[in-house]
């Protein structure tokens, strides 16, 4: 009850404040001459004491509508949405974006330009927006489904290309060139593929090791030369993919990550090593040379549910992992496991992290001390892992995009992008669509 009298509150400050703060160009009552009220003094000039301004644009945070839009975590909300030390930079609805539902996202940093865009993927095709200004982003277009609707789309980066997989049949691997984002003269546009690859059907996700060029599609068909395992495409020349193989040893991989190792064991140092989760265990396999993957290793934990998806810490030393199920099935509260891959040969389960609600994890991500988990129903959660050698990990923040609930269901956030240089944390929520937040005070 607290939760939803909050959010009436958040409401009715926000309708205030919007009142307050018009533009007011027919009332005289503008004693700083900046083209907004100052009924009441509510409005304050940049040029008073105390007054923030956050965009460097002349005007006072308080009556600012850039800032009302981007709406400052205070007291737990941001608008309706409760969030702790993550500002909301900007939201565009499902209804924008012309589709039903969301799920994958990245990001591409134009290095010519140095513009920051974000892609999200959705149940009829991929959004592109641009968000070099987080608090105004403009949707520039859709790349629509190489083949029919599908809840489950991904989509990666390399070098200036976009490469999407999708569990839609037939689906295949499309190929956009991110540079036709530079000059959209009349957004939305429907964008078209730049090349297709039909090497496979459908898939469940698609991951690049950006140092190597190659492209690895998991979570193809069961029945299929390598039973759902990773296959191997080369991607050095974007618009010519190359088939080189594929793993079959372990079965089906839902997610992976793959490195360039420079971890702690020397080993492998060089060799590019593929972190695979397979449902009921991880898999590190070595797969430098694609006619001849091998496996290193295999290790499973307690109380499994399902192997969703892990990430490295920067150091290579541990490895982040969440299980998808283990919430519903065994009533945990949000679960993270850690393990210790100093030894790739033999990996050690270290710890794990519990969460302060009952939802789900998805897809999580480490950027320097900071582990950014994909929560479902309790948005994303940012969880300070830098005393993660001594089995502590704590939460420093969050943002929760779907505020009606905290509860074990697929509802929510389907992934997070902390990646950009700027600060900008892209999140895709399958319910209420794109959002850009930020950390306060950045």
């Amino acid at each position: 009850m607290k939760k939803y009298f909050q959010l009436f509150i958040a409401f009715i400050t926000i309708l205030t404040l919007t009142i307050a703060c018009s533009s007011d160009d027919n009332t005289p009552d503008d004693g700083d001459n900046d083209g907004i009220s100052d009924i009441d003094d509510n409005c304050p000039s940049i040029s008073n004491p105390g007054q923030e301004d956050l965009d460097n644009d002349g005007i006072g945070d308080v009556c600012d509508p850039l800032v009302q839009a981007r709406r400052i975590c205070d007291d737990g909300l941001a608008g309706i949405f409760p969030c702790n030390d993550y500002d909301l930079m900007a939201h565009i609805t499902l209804d924008d974006l012309s589709a039903l539902a969301g799920n994958d996202s990245w990001g591409w940093t134009d290095t010519s330009t140095n513009k920051e865009y974000a892609l999200m993927g959705l149940d009829n095709g991929t959004a592109f927006i641009d968000i070099s200004d987080p608090i105004k982003p403009i949707y520039l277009g859709k790349l629509s489904t190489a083949s029919v609707n599908s809840s489950w789309r991904d989509v990666k980066v390399y070098q200036n290309y976009a490469f999407i997989v999708s569990e839609a049949i037939e689906h295949g691997m499309q190929v956009f060139d991110l540079t036709k984002l530079r000059n959209v003269a009349s957004p939305p546009q429907t964008f078209t593929a730049d090349a297709h690859y039909t090497g496979f059907g459908s898939a469940h996700n698609i991951v690049i090791n950006e140092a190597s060029g190659y492209a690895y599609v998991v979570g193809t068909s069961r029945s299929g030369l390598y039973k759902g395992g990773p296959l191997f495409i080369n991607i050095q020349n974007p618009l010519n993919p190359i088939d080189e193989g594929g793993y079959a040893m372990d079965a089906y991989s839902h997610d992976a990550q793959v490195v360039t190792y420079m971890g702690p064991d020397t080993d492998y140092t060089g060799k590019e090593i593929l972190i695979g989760s397979n449902e009921n265990e991880i898999v590190i396999v070595d797969v430098s040379d694609k006619a001849n993957p091998v496996n290193i290793s295999n290790i499973s934990y307690e109380n499994v549910g399902y192997t969703h998806q892990g990430w490295f810490t920067d150091d290579q030393k541990y490895f982040i992992v969440g299980d998808e199920l283990d919430e519903m099935d065994f009533g945990f509260k949000t679960r993270t496991l850690v393990f210790d891959f100093s030894d790739l040969d033999t990996p050690i389960f270290k710890t794990d992290y519990s969460g302060p609600t009952d939802a789900i994890d998805h897809n999580g991500y480490v950027k320097g001390n900071t582990f950014y988990l994909a929560n479902y129903t309790a948005g994303i959660r940012m969880i300070d892992i830098s005393s993660i050698s001594g089995n502590t990990l704590t939460e420093v923040g969050y943002f929760d995009t779907f505020p009606f609930n905290d509860g074990a269901s697929f509802n929510g956030v389907w992934n997070v992008y902390p990646f950009f240089e700027s600060g900008n944390i892209l999140i895709s929520d399958i319910n209420n669509g794109f959002f850009i937040v930020r950390k306060s005070g950045s």
